[in-house]
């Protein structure tokens, strides 16, 4: 496989797979012989190789990118799939992360030069300043022999620059740049009445400055590097790019074209009573502005989308500091501090009396015309009898606020340790670490269910319509609304129904590890055919962390509740590595290496006294064999484990939004009487059902405190070729295979709602929460329950490839060819033990999610030239086409079908970037991403499930349009 070389020599090589990665940087500047660190083994010596596929991404891959977030950089690679990002609004909590293999982004563990970065159910990559790294590991496959919990997928590591000698000043602006010519969907919203995006947009900007320093003292022994750094969002907005500018939805049930759908919770007004003349009937408020009420149709939804965020702002302020100090070679002390404040805003529509949960209206509601009150209560009209009513009236116009979550993370890092040669052939290294996430959200701008009841509870005060709450005291502050009218709620009126909600988590990970190395050929234990003794590693390791989350009484009003817990784990690990043959026939070496780790775990929650423990073992077995000096071959065995983490544990159960539709909603339900019933749908409701507004129902989700820890095997075997025939050539090749047994998960509720429509299982149709009254799948009273859970098992398999080439050009300098690919043989997941599989290779929408293509890669072509340390470099991504799980005939997939969407079509984006040395130490770059500005693919929003976002996947494809960035690197 490539070897360190090609990032040290080869500025040009930007992503490799790695054979022998660059040194320590902790130690790089002592002076002494450089032990190698290796991402997935504990083992350092000199000329230590990967017996496990590891991806090295480069900084100088960084600056090409011109990226200012480390999610963007990695997702790029064909391993990866887009996880929680800036594109993400609507239901972020401002975190960006990421997902190895498709399994998962809590089964990627991230570390920090070696280290944890923060505790694991609140890991945000906003915390890693991408000016500092000089490199990342990206090693996929279980290691949790090596690190423990969590790396059932892999690890990331973040290797920082930490050991600097002068000033280093980095200073990047980036924005979007899109035309927007996309006439089919320009068509769709002006056939709506919608208002068109605008023919060309520049938004999007970004600005990130960072600035590091360092100096060394006593003579080299010691070192201590600060930096800090401020990074700017402008935020995107939906209306500005013609896949986002309205809600698409399927023009009919076959799908054959995309309209502009939108919600049923419209600035009209939409009524559905619980009971009398009209019981189950979705009415709405005329259009022409009259108190009376007509049968809802389609024509009246609400176009969200606009509003929404694209790209969230976002501000974050870095800082941090890095120290070392060799007392002596049996005492060298190092330690660290990090500290991140990131403040980001999403926002969504205007908020609105929702429909769900009912209102109380009374039969002689003063603002009601004798229609309505009609309408609603029948001969009662005019008493002082109730009827609950769902409602939807969205608060559109008249100055009324878009909702905006206020999210805002505050984390703070400390490491300290000792490291120190002991002789004869003994090392150790004792550290510990303490990380504290605070995060604090804000939703502002949304109504208050308890405050909308009570301005609507309104009586004639003497000729002054006038709360009911004001009169007894309850409210004094409350003001009567008027949603019996299109449009005729006031911005004071819409003031007073809002309440800003307000939620705080408290995280902490504490850490103390320590081990001992030895050479054990220095006692003379090695094989009497190799010219190395084998390595020992021994060490325990102490984990906690603790989780504290605190929600307000309005947020307790929306579901949020209360939680608390702490996971406690000891754990003792062994690694020993065995060289037995070297430099014989067929034999230039041969190298077998084995771990273990046990671990005892401890949960509890404080709140409620609970308590539980379990022990695991975790394992690994590799080996490396170059029978030539050109070819090298490897193969490994990992057995892993992830415990389940607080959230999954211990999070309070709540109701919440998801993209899915209801098949036994309308008037035409799509799914049969029987097949309802088994969902709780009675006679009388049958047909009767509102559908999820904008196809969206609601999920119940939490923890669960039986859950027990997954299980993953990881087989890997591969091919390193770098042939001494054709210099600058390497080439590796593996073969991956990861299962994960008992996977802790919740049943998507989209599954569930297929496989009762399509099987009849009880256990399917069991977890149907049906609102009591309406029969809808929304609201906090219709839910389909989605709490996490053991269940059966995710699998992946597929074939890795990275190549690289550096050919001389002569006087032209040289050419650098660089591919990371991969290819899925399979991922395929089985909800429940013993009840079958599906495969979403090639697949996308509903239960598969985000689309996983069958290859992907990434080219990169760079022209290094002679004048001025100039290059330029040219990359090509790759995205294969992907077809929609619901045409699959295995039944956990067959569902709604689309014409429009039935595939998505493969993706080829080109990026530009050139660098140019201006000066001595002063160094330019500039680029653009998406050169030829590809649009997105257009899909609809029910197909949409984890990460989609405006009428897209914002993850997997760009939707900015073209960026254009350019940056400085000053150096003194």
């Amino acid at each position: 496989m490539a070897v360190a070389g090609l990032l040290s020599s080869t500025a040009y090589a930007q992503v490799t797979a790695a054979g022998e990665p660059a040194a320590d940087p902790t130690t790089a500047a002592s002076g002494e012989p450089q032990s190698i660190v290796v991402t997935g083994t504990r083992i350092r010596r000199p000329n230590l190789q990967s017996n496990s596929p590891v991806t090295i991404v480069g900084s100088q891959e960084i600056q090409y990118q011109g990226a200012t977030t480390v999610e963007g950089v990695l997702a790029r690679l064909p391993q990866v799939t887009a996880d929680a990002n800036e594109n993400v609004s609507n239901g972020s909590d401002g975190t960006a992360n990421i997902n190895l293999r498709n399994l998962g982004a809590n089964r990627t563990l991230i570390l920090i030069n070696g280290q944890r970065m923060l505790p694991q159910q609140a890991v945000d990559l906003n915390f890693v300043p991408a000016a500092l790294i000089d490199r990342v590991d990206v090693l996929t496959g279980g290691a949790s022999a090596v690190y423990g919990s969590d790396a059932l997928a892999g690890v990331v590591n973040f290797v920082l620059r930490n050991n600097l000698e002068g000033v280093r000043v980095d200073v990047q602006n980036s924005v979007a740049q899109h035309e927007n010519g996309a006439g089919r969907l320009q068509d769709i919203v002006t056939a709506q009445g919608y208002q068109t995006a605008p023919r060309s947009v520049v938004d999007g900007a970004k600005q990130d400055v960072n600035v590091s320093a360092g100096k060394n003292f006593a003579g080299g022994r010691g070192n201590i590097s600060i930096f800090g750094g401020y990074r700017h969002f402008d935020p995107i907005i939906q209306s500005n790019r013609d896949v986002s500018a309205c809600a698409l939805q399927a023009a009919d049930a076959a799908g054959t074209a995309l309209n502009c759908g939108g919600s049923s919770n419209t600035p009209y007004g939409s009524f559905t009573p619980l009971a009398g003349p009209n019981q189950g009937k979705a009415l709405t408020n005329a259009a022409d502005g009259s108190k009376t009420w007509v049968p809802y149709t389609s024509a009246y939804t609400y176009n969200y989308a606009p509003l929404n965020y694209f790209q969230r702002s976002d501000n974050r302020y870095t800082a941090g500091a890095f120290a070392h100090f060799d007392v002596s070679s049996a005492l060298k002390l190092y330690g660290s501090f990090m500290y991140m404040n990131d403040r980001t805003f999403s926002q969504v529509a205007p908020s609105a009396l929702f429909l769900g949960s009912p209102f109380t209206l009374a039969c002689n509601q003063p603002l009601m015309s004798a229609q309505q009150l009609s309408a609603l209560c029948g001969t009662a009209a005019g008493t002082s009898e109730t009827r609950d009513t769902l409602i939807g009236y969205r608060l559109g116009g008249n100055g009324t606020l878009p909702r905006r979550d206020d999210l805002r993370h505050e984390d703070w890092r400390y490491s300290a340790g000792a490291r120190g040669d002991l002789g004869h052939g003994f090392s150790y290294d004792i550290n510990a670490m303490r990380a504290l996430v605070r995060y604090d959200e804000t939703y502002l701008n949304n109504v208050d269910a308890v405050k909308a009841q009570r301005a609507l509870d309104i009586v004639n005060n003497n000729g002054t319509l006038t709360c009911r709450s004001v009169l007894d005291g309850s409210d004094p502050a409350c003001v009567p609304i008027n949603v019996f009218q299109a449009n005729g709620l006031t911005a004071d009126q819409a003031t007073y129904l809002y309440s800003p909600s307000h939620t705080r988590s408290r995280n902490t990970l504490t850490t103390v590890t320590g081990a001992i190395t030895s050479d054990l050929g220095t006692f003379g234990l090695k094989s009497p055919w190799a010219e190395q003794g084998a390595s020992l590693v021994l060490g325990g390791e102490h984990r906690r962390e603790t989780l504290n989350f605190f929600a307000d009484e309005i947020a307790q009003q929306g579901g949020a509740t209360n939680s608390d817990g702490s996971i406690t784990v000891n754990e003792a690990f062994g690694e020993l590595e065995v060289p037995l043959l070297a430099n014989k026939p067929f034999a230039e070496t041969l190298t077998v290496n084995g771990g273990f780790r046990y671990s005892a775990y401890k949960n509890k929650q404080g709140s409620t006294g609970f308590g539980s423990s379990y022990n695991v073992w975790t394992y690994k077995a590799e080996l490396s064999w170059a029978p030539i000096h050109d070819l090298r071959l490897r193969g490994s065995y990992n057995r892993a484990i992830r415990a389940p983490n607080i959230g999954e544990l211990f999070a309070s159960q709540s109701v919440g939004n998801v993209s899915a539709q209801d098949p036994c909603a309308g008037a035409t339900p799509q799914a049969s009487q029987a097949a309802c019933a088994l969902t709780g749908v009675s006679a009388t409701q049958y047909g009767s059902i509102i559908p999820c507004p904008a196809d969206t129902c609601s999920a119940q989700a939490g923890g669960n405190r039986a859950l027990k820890p997954e299980q993953g095997d990881t087989y890997t075997v591969g091919m390193v070729l770098t042939p001494r025939m054709m210099r600058g050539f390497s080439l590796s090749v593996d073969y991956f295979r990861i299962k994960v047994s008992d996977y802790i998960n919740s049943i998507d509720p989209s599954l569930t709602i297929n496989q009762c429509q399509q099987t009849g299982d009880p256990f399917y149709c069991g977890l149907f929460h049906r609102d009591p009254r309406s029969g809808a799948l929304f609201g906090n009273s219709g839910y389909v329950v989605s709490t996490t859970l053991n269940t059966g098992f995710l699998r992946t398999a597929g074939i890795d490839v990275t190549a690289d080439y550096t050919a001389p050009l002569g006087q032209l300098g040289k050419l650098n060819l660089n591919l990371v690919g991969t290819w899925v043989q399979e991922r395929v997941a089985s909800p429940l033990p013993g009840l079958g599989s599906y495969d979403c290779k090639g697949r996308f929408g509903y239960s598969c999610g985000q689309p996983t293509p069958a290859w992907r890669h990434s080219l990169r072509t760079t022209w290094e030239t002679p004048w001025s340390h100039a290059s330029l470099s040219l990359n090509w991504r790759y995205y294969g086409r992907v077809t929609l799980s619901s045409l699959s005939d295995n039944s956990f997939l067959a569902g709604t079908p689309s014409v429009v969407n039935r595939r998505i079509k493969a993706y080829n984006y080109f990026d530009l970037a050139a660098t140019v040395d201006v000066a001595k130490r002063l160094t330019l770059r500039v680029g653009a991403n998406n050169l030829l500005d590809r649009d997105p693919p257009a899909i609809a929003a029910g197909i949409l499930s984890a990460f989609g976002n405006g009428n897209t996947y914002p993850g997997i494809y760009d939707v900015a349009g073209r960026t254009l960035f350019a940056g400085l690197t000053a150096s003194f």
